[in-house]
């Protein structure tokens, strides 16, 4: 059996960006809070809350007191955090404008480590809505609920239409809360499937009172973008895909989606501790592989796993 890593798996540009500052703020202070998990993968965050890493979540924000909370945070691993220094880390999701001002009112020194491609599009909403207001509609094509696109949205205050697939586009324009007489920009999310966004966009034009109404922002990584087609060449040429990725990972989800459709022996595991022996015959040409949030220690502890089976 040979066994063999995706060289283009592991984090993405914005997540080491995200991590390399925490590990090297964890050192200077020994202490860093997180607002939401820093990665969506289990075991990075174990990893890095045994380095001091304390993730926290808005709802023990106070705002209304101005004031740093009476009663400790506490993070994932219960652990009483509330004598860390005050250092906010905001993850590569990014933000709405309003978190920055609650966090320093509750006297935190916040520490911005939105991946710049997010900064970008978040940018980018903004000058849209201020060009086309008050005539006009942001739609964001995403996961309802995940941080970065509650970052986008707020960018314009709640101001724009979310939807997750083409259903929710048909339903949307059905119901009226895309009003297609109007000027439309359209973003993504940064992890989602080009070819999905594409079919998005492809609908929504065809719906559009005139084509001149839709401006379609490319928005989805170009890190991420390519991974899509170079994984999809790597699910078909083995015999056997183990996908690592964490339960929470978004992009996780759209990523071994795509293998699955591309080799159905595609196993999704979050640590080597989910490995079946089972799997895999001693002639198999297995491939290990993973989301943008997976550590490439992870895909090598899997891998070593894996070539010990049989």
């Amino acid at each position: 059996m040979t066994v063999e890593i995706d060289r283009n798996s592991g984090f993405c540009g914005g997540v080491i960006r995200a991590i390399e500052g925490a590990e090297k703020l964890l050192a200077e202070n020994g202490l860093l809070y997180s607002l939401g998990a820093i990665v969506h993968n289990e075991a990075e965050l174990a990893r890095l809350h045994q380095k001091g890493l304390i993730t926290v979540y808005k709802e023990n924000f106070k705002a209304e007191t101005g004031a740093f909370p009476a009663e400790p945070f506490f993070g994932e691993d219960g652990n009483d955090a509330g004598a860390a220094p005050r250092i906010l880390l905001i993850r590569a999701h990014g933000e709405p404008p309003q978190t920055y001002i609650q966090a320093r009112e509750l006297g935190f020194e916040v520490v911005d480590f939105t991946c710049p491609v997010v900064l970008n599009i978040q940018k980018s909403i903004r000058e849209a809505a201020e060009l086309n207001a008050p005539g006009g509609q942001i739609v964001i094509f995403g996961k309802i609920g995940h941080a970065e696109v509650l970052g986008l949205v707020g960018q314009v205050g709640g101001k724009a239409v979310v939807i997750e697939n083409s259903l929710q586009l048909t339903d949307a324009l059905s119901d009226g809360r895309i009003d297609t007489s109007l000027h439309i920009d359209i973003f993504s999310q940064t992890t989602k499937s080009p070819v999905e966004y594409e079919e998005i966009c492809r609908m929504l034009a065809q719906k559009m009172a005139s084509p001149d109404l839709l401006t379609v922002h490319n928005t989805i990584c170009r890190q991420v973008a390519s991974r899509h087609k170079e994984l999809a060449d790597f699910a078909r040429t083995h015999d056997v895909v183990v996908f690592v990725s964490g339960r929470e990972s978004s992009n996780g989800m759209v990523l071994s989606e795509l293998c699955k459709k591309e080799n159905p022996r595609t196993y999704c595991i979050v640590d080597a501790s989910g490995l079946d022996a089972s799997w895999f015959s001693s002639d198999d040409n297995v491939g290990v592989c993973g989301a943008t949030s997976t550590p490439k220690w992870l895909l090598e502890e899997v891998a070593s796993r894996i070539k010990n089976l049989h």
